[in-house]
């Protein structure tokens, strides 16, 4: 398995915090921050593609209170 390059936490409020990483065989990685041996991992490109969806507010209906 390639070394995880980590990236800096997104924190949100409170001690919400999550780490986004990849690695040098094309797999990108999810943690809690500070529990980065436990990850959910996909493809480079099922991350770029997660993201494109949550900045197109496809998962805005997970933030309504």
């Amino acid at each position: 398995m390639a070394a995880i390059d980590w990236e800096d936490a997104f924190c949100g409020e409170g001690a919400s915090c999550y780490r986004i990483g990849v690695d040098g065989d094309g797999n990108s990685y999810i943690a809690l921050s500070g529990q980065e041996d436990t990850y959910l991992t996909d493809t480079r490109e099922a991350l770029r593609q997660m993201i494109r969806d949550i900045k197109a507010g496809k998962a805005d209906h997970l933030l309504a209170e």
